[in-house]
């Protein structure tokens, strides 16, 4: 997995330099041909050569950076405001639902077979499925084309002066990175300390996280009108709350599920994650915007309040979530112990049969 995710992000930039330069749908059937063949033969190498299949593996990553920085660049010039925000959720909730059957494929094949190879050799075949639709159903428009009504828009500029554009961006991009590291060290250190003295420590460190950045993000909403930087001081603890929950979440998963339903689990939470997250909310919040926006007579002003009031969705959706996870932690202890006698063979394992441990 680090030998995929190092050469996805390595290969990500080239792509994105290639696909405003060149033709994009050649990029992306070449970068699909390569995961396809490189899936393949990972499936081929023995134990002596464990070598190569890193090799291998990393080179799938070059089908990963190729159309997922590219696809949605393609999606963008076919459609554009509430049908385009349509689609870019469709595509993007296709990589979870993609994910999760991948998870659960992989894990039966290996199981019937008896061999994880296997799990390897199915994947390109549906991957065959995809080329075929990619190379004569797949459209290449003109850059700009649906912004322009087909004009499309041209226009050189060097990879530097691409960098340097895109890095006005980078105080967010910042935050994003540091509270991600601040967070989930925070919220793996809590769970390590408090976990020692209190068993329901961590869905309780969850739901304060959730809890607390509630108010945050409430306060970075309506400080954008008025504060830039105060707004990022507002997402910043924002994010630090939220990122609390990463690690834990994924231990307490892993705790109450027996090992031979865990990646079925982390399928489905990842599924779920993604179809109730960042996949539809971006086409749900623009929903409720334009559905507010349209009560008054259109102005800049009022369409920024327009998004903002839809924004405040957010917050509403945290304190949900950090109240399951107070429910969560009614119950957790006993599904923990459930989990560790049908480990230890102590229930009867003909209602979960464990196929191995």
């Amino acid at each position: 997995m680090h030998v995929f995710i190092g050469s996805f992000l390595l290969l990500a930039p080239l792509f994105g330099y290639l696909g405003d330069r060149y033709n994009r749908k050649y990029i992306m059937i070449g970068g699909l041909s390569v995961w396809l063949v490189t899936a393949a033969a990972s499936s081929l190498v023995t134990e002596s050569y464990f070598w190569l299949l890193m090799l291998l593996r990393a080179m799938v990553g070059i089908g990963e950076a190729s159309y997922s920085t590219i696809a949605p660049t393609i999606i963008g010039d076919l459609f554009v405001g509430t049908r385009r925000s349509a689609m870019i959720c469709l595509f993007y909730i296709c990589i979870p639902v993609g994910s999760g059957l991948g998870y659960i494929t992989g894990a039966g094949v290996a199981h019937v077979t008896g061999d994880w190879r296997w799990a390897l050799r199915i994947t390109p075949i549906l991957g065959v499925v995809g080329l075929v639709l990619l190379v004569f159903l797949c459209p290449n428009p003109t850059r700009g084309a649906a912004e322009t009504h087909g004009a499309g828009v041209t226009g050189e500029s060097s990879y530097l002066e691409d960098v340097k554009y895109l890095l006005k961006n980078y105080i967010f991009g910042a935050v994003t990175v540091v509270t991600g590291i601040l967070g989930a060290s925070l919220g793996s250190g809590l769970s390590r300390w408090l976990g020692k003295r209190f068993p329901i420590a961590d869905p309780l460190i969850c739901a304060v996280g959730l809890l607390g950045s509630a108010p945050f993000l409430f306060a970075a909403i309506f400080a954008a009108s008025t504060s830039i930087p105060t707004t990022y001081v507002f997402i910043f603890l924002t994010e630090i709350c939220i990122s609390m929950n990463w690690a834990v979440m994924a231990d307490i998963l892993l705790s109450v599920v027996i090992p031979t339903r865990r990646s079925t689990a982390e399928a489905l939470q990842i599924s779920v994650l993604h179809l109730l997250g960042d996949a539809g909310s971006p086409y749900f919040v623009g929903l409720i915007s334009d559905a507010i926006r349209k009560s008054k007579p259109a102005t800049v002003d009022w369409s920024f309040r327009s998004l903002q009031y839809s924004l405040l969705l957010c917050p509403v959706v945290g304190i949900l979530g950090g109240l399951f996870f107070f429910m969560n932690s009614i119950y957790i202890n006993e599904d923990r112990k459930a989990v560790l006698r049908l480990v230890e063979g102590t229930v009867n394992g003909s209602l979960f049969p464990l196929y191995s441990l």
